[in-house]
């Protein structure tokens, strides 16, 4: 395959991924739960800090108390699996104040992309969840103090197809300097 069609492919998948709500009761491959954690952990981070942890919840009653946490959100029970992404304070010290209020998140945000394109490449749906009751999700977790929950990802096969939500134009969040 040519490198042109390599990033073809990551482009449509940008293009074509969706946020899925609704999940079919099916078990994941164990490679792909192995290709999502490698997605993971070969995203980049600020100095290679690898600034985060992620928990992999396949138990239902743990799904079960996490969709509480996040205020009902039942979804959240339908996925096999819910992937909680953490920071990590105590990695990001030499950093600072702007390691601990931007460094890690934004390592967050490119692992969780990353995350989501492997899962749609896979043939998974996925959904960024960030309502949740922190306190709730780290005694469900038993997450320590040095690890901050910034997101629950539901993973599963997708049992539904929504259509392309409506955009801005280009030009209205973008400008050439």
């Amino acid at each position: 395959m040519s490198e042109k069609n390599k990033e073809n492919e990551v482009l449509k998948a940008i293009r074509e991924r969706r946020s899925i709500r609704a999940f079919k009761s099916k078990a994941l491959p164990l490679q792909a739960v192995n290709e999502l954690k490698q997605a993971l952990f070969w995203a980049p981070s600020a100095g290679n800090l690898q600034s985060l942890f992620h928990y992999f919840v396949f138990d239902a009653r743990s799904r079960e108390k996490l969709a509480r946490a996040a205020f009902d959100q039942d979804f959240i029970v339908q996925a096999p699996l819910a992937v909680v992404t953490c920071v990590d304070f105590k990695s990001i010290e030499k950093y600072g104040e702007r390691g601990r209020e931007l460094y890690v998140f934004l390592d967050a945000g490119i692992a969780i992309e990353n995350l989501l394109l492997a899962a749609f490449s896979l043939g998974l749906g996925s959904v960024v969840v960030g309502a949740f009751d922190e306190n709730a999700v780290r005694k469900i977790l038993e997450i320590p103090s040095h690890l901050k929950p910034v997101a629950i990802i539901p993973v599963g096969f997708p049992g539904e197809s929504p259509q392309a939500p409506k955009r801005k134009n280009v030009e209205e969040i973008t400008r050439n300097v």
